[in-house]
């Protein structure tokens, strides 16, 4: 673009699912690079993304536990020696004295269920996110816990835009 010349500007729900994607990049696990942002009035609280604790050898450098097993996408999540996006997030804000209560988590996959419950528990209001994931029951818990969730790219997902 021109020097001087101005383009759209991206919608606030397509400016924080970027910056999930930007995120992601930071992922060392073999499987799926995961990028997870939380945000309240616009303003980045915390981000996360999956990969090993902190100390641990990352998947990159000793391989991947779930492969070796043979555990499909989405099931025995535990045997992982990674930590998920969304829960990279929370310990993030947490580190830092960051409330998430009344935030947005934009995040590159939909929760899986044990993400799903610290997310209620976190007091997040909305989830938008893009890739699905294999988990009915995550999807049951954020349902009967009244948490909007929103498929980025499935509708017109702009209501932290005004």
């Amino acid at each position: 673009m021109p020097e001087g010349e101005v383009g759209q500007r991206p919608s606030w729900d397509e400016y924080f699912m970027e910056i999930a994607y930007l995120v992601a990049k930071r992922s060392t696990c073999l499987r799926r690079q995961i990028g997870a942002v939380l945000v309240r009035n616009k303003h980045i609280l915390s981000t996360g993304y999956n990969g090993a604790p902190s100390g641990v050898p990352h998947c990159l450098d000793v391989g991947c536990t779930r492969e070796k097993l043979g555990i499909p996408s989405g099931q025995q999540q535990e045997n992982c020696r990674g930590i998920h996006a969304e829960q990279n997030a929370i310990i993030q804000a947490a580190l830092h004295g960051v409330s998430t209560e009344g935030a947005t988590l934009y995040c590159t996959n939909q929760p899986c269920n044990l993400c799903a419950k610290m997310l209620i528990n976190a007091g997040i209001k909305r989830i938008v996110y893009e890739g699905e994931y294999p988990d009915d029951l995550a999807r049951e818990l954020l349902s009967e816990a009244g948490l909007p969730v929103e498929r980025w790219g499935a509708v017109d997902n702009d209501a932290e835009h005004s």
